[in-house]
């Protein structure tokens, strides 16, 4: 029996670490989910275990290749960014992976930006806000000046999705899309390192940088495949869309952050973007991607289980409310915002949650036209001048019909899609590998492209 010809990919989340197959047309033919434990750093700050990680990709991957089923030709990874994972000069690992959402002392930031600023230009010019180690530049210089005897064993960092690559290949390198992504280390404008980066002498970490869909010919435990160099999972999401779409389009992926990227802009960030919570990401081709950030899904969660307690049904209860258009007539008719929001930012924002009369289902309409009132702010941010026509849903809100309904309603200039992309990040990294060109069919046939029309609002008599 002939064996199946695939590319295997490593996605590499915070939670779930993930390993597919996919053949020739992209389809999956193979899934594998693991949690692992996390462990803590020198300091009690949880983080990911990197020697259980490294032990399980190995192992699931000798599993596959012992196995004889598959034929793989190709191999690639994505993974979270703002994550370095720091090797000494024999090529070990010399350092926890610090989380990025580890606190630093500001005092520290405060001399960064009183150095390198000021703050806005600085920020203007990486497309990377203020965010402490979420900035993973910042973790060089916070190691550098608050643990030098770490700082003093490191020969080369490398971001999360490149050291995927090293452990199958043991070769350390620098990739565009996890440079890009609000690491305050790239330099848009001068599409290269930023000065401070020289000037702190941190480029001497930094192995040399190559293409995205660089490939490495090698033979592993004797079978010889490409080994990928690993890619930003924001950005790996965002590539199937781009090789598909030849006309401007925002995606929207939905989660616990809702991220709004539009591919189609200049990337420049002004600052009302930096106020509405922007950052940079970046295509495979190097240009910069915008991104508004919202804290959607944590937002979501934590209004449901209030509203589930208060009305005292069962938790499952809000997957399951129907669009009323009806009751969203009566909400925008007397319409003021009720909920007061724990995750975002609003001017507006009620000091406390002042829920409608009735039941359930009217406060879920109410608090699902609050968030799409949030979610249409961002995506504008997110647009800008561009010319964009079609809007891509991805993600938790994707199978949310109140949210869909409003949010066409909203945004009729623009033709909504949702996609069934659970694959998301690790079909642009088997994507990312291949050569083969993609059509405008792709996301139909492989994404399961679902279409929604504003509905109709009806006259008042």
């Amino acid at each position: 029996m002939e064996k199946q010809r695939v590319t295997a990919v490593f996605d590499i989340g915070r939670t779930n670490k993930k390993f597919f197959l996919f053949d020739e047309d992209y389809r999956e033919v193979h899934r594998e989910y693991r949690v692992l434990e996390e462990t803590v750093d020198e300091d009690g700050y949880p983080t990911e275990d990197l020697q259980t990680l490294r032990v399980w990709l190995r192992e699931v991957f000798n599993r596959i290749l012992e196995a004889r089923t598959f034929d793989i030709r190709a191999i690639n990874f994505s993974s979270y960014g703002a994550s370095f994972v720091h090797l000494d000069a024999g090529g070990e690992v010399t350092a926890p992976l610090y989380n990025y959402t580890k606190p630093v002392d500001e005092e520290l930031l405060d001399r960064f930006y009183a150095t390198y600023g000021p703050e806005e230009a600085f920020a203007t010019r990486t497309g990377s806000p203020r965010s402490g180690l979420l900035n993973s530049g910042m973790q060089l210089y916070w190691l550098k000046y608050r643990k030098p005897e770490v700082f003093g064993r490191i020969r080369y960092s490398l971001h999360l999705p490149q050291y995927l690559s090293y452990v199958f290949t043991g070769i350390p390198i620098s990739e565009y899309t996890s440079i890009g992504c609000h690491t305050a280390l790239w330099d848009y404008t001068k599409q290269d390192y930023h000065d401070w980066v020289y000037a702190e002498d941190l480029h001497r970490l930094l192995p040399p940088i190559v293409s995205t869909e660089t490939s490495i010919n090698m033979n592993y435990n004797g079978k010889r495949m490409k080994i990928g160099v690993g890619i930003h999972d924001s950005s790996a999401a965002l590539l199937p869309y781009v090789r598909s779409e030849e006309k401007p389009f925002l995606l929207l992926s939905t989660g616990t952050w809702s991220v709004a990227l539009n591919p189609f802009g200049s990337g420049k960030l002004t600052d009302r973007d930096l106020a509405a919570n922007c950052l940079n990401y970046m295509r495979i081709d190097g240009k910069p991607v915008k991104a508004a950030r919202l804290f959607l899904g944590q937002e979501y969660n934590t209004q449901v289980a209030h509203l589930t307690q208060h009305y005292g049904v069962g938790e499952d209860q809000h997957r399951s409310v129907v669009f009323d258009q009806r009751l969203y007539a009566e909400i925008r008719a007397d319409y003021r915002p009720r909920f007061h929001f724990e995750h975002l930012d609003r001017s507006d924002n009620p000091s406390t949650t002042d829920l409608p009369s009735g039941s359930f289902k009217v406060a879920y309409h109410q608090l699902i036209v609050e968030l799409v009132d949030a979610q249409v702010h961002s995506l504008e941010t997110a647009r800008g001048t561009t010319r964009s026509k079609k809007l891509f849903l991805d993600g938790g809100f994707s199978d949310n019909a109140v949210f869909l309904h409003l949010l066409s309603h909203r945004l009729r200039d623009l033709q909504l899609r949702t996609t069934d992309s659970s694959l998301g990040s690790a079909l642009g990294a088997a994507i990312c590998i291949s050569d083969r060109a993609l059509d405008a069919k792709f996301l139909k046939k492989n994404y399961g492209v679902r279409k929604h029309q504003p509905f109709v609002v009806s006259e008042t008599p």
